[in-house]
């Protein structure tokens, strides 16, 4: 199998997460799993990865648990309309096999961004999102003494423009930008910009936390909404987000991306009467972290104190402690972009470059 295919293929013995760091790699959203022999056996998308772990959690399960076990292929000596073939049976990447069912080639589609697709512009135009614009953006010094966080350029564009056109390309057209410290430059810029979607502004007088500022707001929501940091930017899809949201009946979502902590010693495993049984060498410890993006129940609002300094994560713990779903939708660590300090700024503009 030449170096190329490898991208995309993996052994069934590798764990979820192992397959989540190669489907991020090959940037196609897809992996086929293969045998000791290299023949295909299966595959596994990053949705299928994405619904295993909101059913179990289960980051190191063998992918052969995860794997889908009957994919569509062609083999070589196939005649067949391959572009027609992907359409009818809706998949972006086809196997090529040889009769030894070994992947000679694989074939992906061409396809428009679904993000793009009319329907789903339609459904998310008036699905309100509230941008916690208001910090004073302290870890970010010399920059904020200037700027507000906010309208920190990244790459030219400033990141909350970033955030907007990310939601604008779904068909996002009515933010609520909740804003405090320099709050006069940040509409300002916008007066300036003048864009085509609709911007509220919610004005604290003190600092609410990210969270408090949202019992200012003056209009009655009818259905969840998107609460997002100013200082992130996920690369996925939101409509899905959003739908996973209500199909899971959660009071709140919060969008959640994998990390991997690596352990830079031996760790010791250790038994009875301080026994040393065996030794893991540099372990690798996945977890999933807040991303600060959320998608929550409108009567949460409810549960806000007035003028208190109150966070998101307060909110989901009182949401919690009402006996209401707090679910989670899980991301792959390179679809989660922060600045909110400076080492993290500077790779968010480095992958944004790329």
């Amino acid at each position: 199998m030449n170096k190329n295919l490898k991208m995309y293929t993996a052994t069934s013995e590798i764990s979820v997460v192992e397959a989540m760091q190669k489907i991020d790699k090959g940037a196609k959203g897809i992996l086929f799993v293969i045998d000791e022999k290299e023949r295909m056996i299966g595959c596994v998308t990053d949705g299928d990865i994405r619904r295993w772990l909101i059913k179990s959690a289960d980051l190191t399960a063998p992918i052969s648990k995860v794997m889908f076990r009957a994919p569509k292929y062609v083999f070589v000596a196939d005649d067949i309309d391959v572009e027609a073939y992907m359409k009818k049976y809706v998949i972006t990447a086809l196997p090529v096999l040889n009769t030894q069912r070994e992947i000679v080639d694989i074939l992906f589609l061409n396809s428009e961004n679904t993000r793009k697709e009319e329907t789903e512009k339609e459904f998310m135009q008036n699905i309100p999102v509230v941008i916690m614009a208001g910090g004073k953006g302290t870890r970010l010094y010399p920059y904020t003494r200037i700027l507000p966080k906010p309208l920190i350029p990244i790459e030219g564009i400033p990141i909350i423009e970033r955030i907007m056109n990310r939601f604008v390309e779904y068909g996002t057209q009515l933010f609520y930008l909740t804003v405090n410290y320099k709050k006069g430059m940040i509409k300002s810029y916008f007066d300036e910009l003048n864009p085509d979607y609709q911007i509220s502004y919610v004005e604290e007088n003190r600092p609410l936390g990210t969270g408090g500022s949202l019992r200012l707001i003056k209009d009655n929501f009818e259905q969840s909404i998107f609460v997002t940091n100013c200082d992130t930017l996920i690369d996925a899809d939101y409509v899905d987000i959003y739908n996973r949201h209500l199909e899971s009946g959660n009071a709140i979502t919060i969008v959640s991306s994998l990390r991997n902590q690596v352990i830079p010693y031996g760790v010791l495993q250790i038994g009875n009467q301080g026994i040393v049984y065996g030794i893991e060498e540099k372990p690798n410890i996945p977890y999933f972290i807040n991303t600060g993006m959320y998608i929550i129940k409108p009567e949460l609002i409810d549960l806000i104190p007035k003028d208190t300094l109150y966070h998101m994560t307060n909110l989901t713990q009182d949401a919690m402690k009402h006996g209401m779903k707090v679910g989670i939708y899980p991301i792959s660590e390179e679809a989660f972009l922060d600045m909110g300090e400076l080492e993290e700024m500077k790779k968010m503009e480095e992958k944004l470059r790329v």
